[in-house]
């Protein structure tokens, strides 16, 4: 495993910016420590918990941005779907967000070889409109964002040693 480090000066300013602050000095001190990508070698050096968080922020920058229909064409849907993610962040305390997961997997199998095909800009835009059983979900993310990423903030905040040292200046 690579040790992650913060700064503990860092966590106090994020920490009165807001939770996504808070949850993004980890985030970024995770993704800095393995040079920013998440490959199979980069996955290695990090441990489970910090890889559900690598996923929480993958998830919540495509679904904020795009829906799940981009987080799948985009190529995450492997990396929520057919990982433990909901299982994971079932755990964190995140029930209803695991539930949620669960469910658009079903429409990821269905769906996940037609969002995945290289294909235009227009093409993409298409898919919205093909696939509208995706809204629902969407909707529900954007609807509970806050709550969750405070819940995700909270287990981080508890559990500071499972994702980087804090380090004094």
């Amino acid at each position: 495993m690579k040790e992650i480090f913060v700064k503990d000066s860092d966590l106090r300013r994020a920490a009165g910016e807001g939770m996504d602050e808070f949850v993004d000095v980890f985030f970024n001190a995770i993704s800095e420590a393995v040079g920013g990508e998440l490959t199979a070698e980069s996955m290695a050096n990090l441990n489970a918990d910090q890889l559900t968080l690598w996923a929480y922020h993958a998830l919540h920058e495509e679904v904020m941005d795009g829906g799940f229909v981009q987080l799948i064409h985009n190529g995450y849907g492997d990396f929520i779907f057919l990982n433990p993610f909901a299982k994971a962040i079932k755990v964190w305390g995140l029930k209803d967000l695991s539930k949620m997961i669960y469910d658009v997997k079903r429409l990821y199998w269905t769906h996940k070889d037609e969002i995945m095909r290289d294909c235009s800009d227009d093409e993409f835009m298409e898919l919205f409109e093909k696939m509208p059983e995706f809204d629902e979900f969407d909707d529900e993310f954007v609807e509970n964002e806050e709550r969750w990423t405070a819940q995700v903030a909270e287990y981080i905040d508890n559990n500071i040693e499972r994702f980087a040292t804090v380090k004094e200046e």
